[in-house]
């Protein structure tokens, strides 16, 4: 297959701080006249002295001009799904997002907050039908949030439930939760945030899951629950997911089934019949809206009948006259766990996404889905270099090891990945650590590639191994027609390097 040309732009862009012009404006507010200003008052006066400000803010200073220039040359050293071929980033579902439903979800940003319910009865309605209807249908729980922004908060909101309900059963000394290495990291994270002592069992060396035997010797009276994620994030699906979560339960604990990528089995399995108590999905994954993890993202989670009295408030409740209300009268409500309901625009745009479909369209996303991932298995067993650590079934996605190639070549997934960069492709997934596949990389060719964006990525994927046999140091020194530079990770772990805003980075550095 022939491989398209490839140049990026690249722009020695400073950061917009440094481009700062003392004095110079893209747009002065005008100020409201004197005779206003002595009526209402000034909104400074109505400021805690305590809380003002000692200096204004060091907001940079531009021109309109200067302010576009800078954010459209960096708009063009990025690579995106309306660009490339993004299929190499596994388990976050980069899949494309329909336009029509940017447009949807554009109609709410004038909406404000805290606005009236009474005003707001089609979006109310919007979000409740959402959650009651395909949500409830797809994974059989009972009622649904949407208020965490991301996959992680929805797991932590889920650890939060987990020990409220055990408290109230007069049961605390219930302080250990399960999950397994392949499950996503914020599966252990996230109750270890909450409190929890946390017990991960790792894989046998044949299907790449813990055996059943391994989780029945950690079960006992301590175990408050299991998080797990399935398919793992290495794409192998437990077919014993439903003897797993009886086991949980046996013990008297909750299962937590982490869904933030449910790409493959909409449609085809559920989390009630397996067992889960309580879940969540990533909509900014699954179902169309663009990833943008913990920020403009959305975890919807669902919970049984038995654990909805547990849900952030407020919970959107439809009232007998056919209107929808806020209810905040929950006491045994986790509490907020974000501003107001969440970033209500993700679920529009998910909203619109499953109404497009319908029931028929989402089981057939899943197929597809699946379908693409067998066959990119097919094509990447025949590349030398790559190999398949274990020899379970992938379902729509697959953890796939560069350790040969490395050995043979000196070039690893690191080197790999800016160098697929100069063919304009975005670089792969890698996996989460510890890296127990060694250079790995998890392509996921959801249902929105075609065979012919598959046929292309394997293509440059296969040019770039080739290159690593017969000029490693070619794909070594790439990129070379990207903007992508190399990234120096060391300090990354040293917290006394962290700056979490300007001020700090020019203090840490001694600016």
């Amino acid at each position: 297959m022939k491989i398209r040309e490839y140049q990026a732009p690249r722009w020695s862009e400073p950061i917009i701080h440094e481009l700062t012009s003392p004095g110079e404006r893209g747009f002065i507010p005008p100020r409201a006249e004197e005779k206003i200003r002595n009526r209402v008052g000034s909104v400074s006066d109505l400021i805690p002295d305590s809380m003002k400000r000692k200096a204004a803010p060091g907001l940079p200073e531009l021109s309109q001009a200067q302010v576009l220039r800078h954010y459209l040359r960096l708009s063009q050293m990025t690579l995106g799904m309306e660009m490339e071929i993004g299929l190499g980033i596994g388990t976050c579902t980069m899949k494309y997002s329909p336009k029509i439903n940017e447009e949807f979800a554009g109609l709410i940003g004038d909406i404000h907050p805290l606005q009236p319910e009474e005003t707001i009865q089609g979006l109310l309605g919007m979000v409740y039908e959402f959650g009651d209807t395909y949500l409830r249908e797809i994974s059989g729980m009972d009622a649904f949030s949407f208020q965490p922004p991301g996959g992680s908060a929805g797991c932590y909101n889920n650890a939060l439930i987990m020990r409220k309900y055990h408290a109230d059963r007069g049961e605390p000394e219930r302080d250990e939760v399960i999950t397994t290495i392949f499950s996503h990291p914020c599966d252990a994270a996230t109750p270890a945030t909450a409190g929890y002592k946390v017990l991960t069992l790792y894989p046998d060396e044949t299907t790449g899951l813990p055996d059943t035997d391994a989780l029945k010797e950690v079960v006992g009276p301590r175990t408050a629950g299991c998080f797990i994620t399935n398919p793992e994030d290495i794409g192998i699906f437990n077919l014993n997911i439903d003897e797993w979560t009886g086991i949980i339960h046996d013990a008297g604990g909750l299962c937590s089934y982490d869904q933030a990528n449910a790409n493959a089995i909409m449609g085809v399995t559920r989390a009630k019949e397996a067992g889960f108590d309580m879940l969540f999905f990533n909509l900014h994954k699954t179902f169309s809206s663009p990833h943008g993890s913990s920020g403009p993202g959305s975890a919807a989670v669902g919970v049984t009948k038995e654990l909805e009295e547990y849900l952030p408030t407020p919970v959107i409740v439809k009232k007998e006259d056919g209107r929808y209300t806020l209810d905040y009268d929950r006491p045994k409500s986790i509490g907020k766990v974000r501003d107001f309901m969440g970033n209500l625009q993700v679920v529009v745009r998910s909203y619109a996404w499953c109404m497009a479909l319908g029931a028929r369209g989402i089981r057939e996303a899943a197929e597809v889905s699946m379908i693409n991932n067998q066959y990119l298995v097919k094509k990447l067993k025949e590349i030398r270099g790559i190999t398949l650590t274990y020899p379970g079934r992938r379902v729509d996605q697959a953890r796939w090891s560069l350790e040969q190639l490395k050995k043979d070549t000196g070039v690893g997934i690191a080197e790999l990945n800016r160098r697929v960069i100069d063919y304009g492709i975005q670089s792969f997934f890698t996996s989460h650590h510890p890296w127990l596949i060694p250079e790995p990389f998890t392509p996921e060719p959801c249902e929105t590639y075609s065979k012919a964006d598959i046929d292309y990525w394997c293509a440059v994927l296969e040019k770039v191994i080739e290159e690593a046999y017969t000029d490693p140091e070619l794909v070594k020194t790439a990129p070379h027609n990207s903007s992508n530079h190399r990234i120096v990770f060391d300090g990354f772990n040293d917290p006394k390097k962290w700056a979490m805003s300007w001020r700090a980075y020019r203090r840490k550095n001694h600016e």
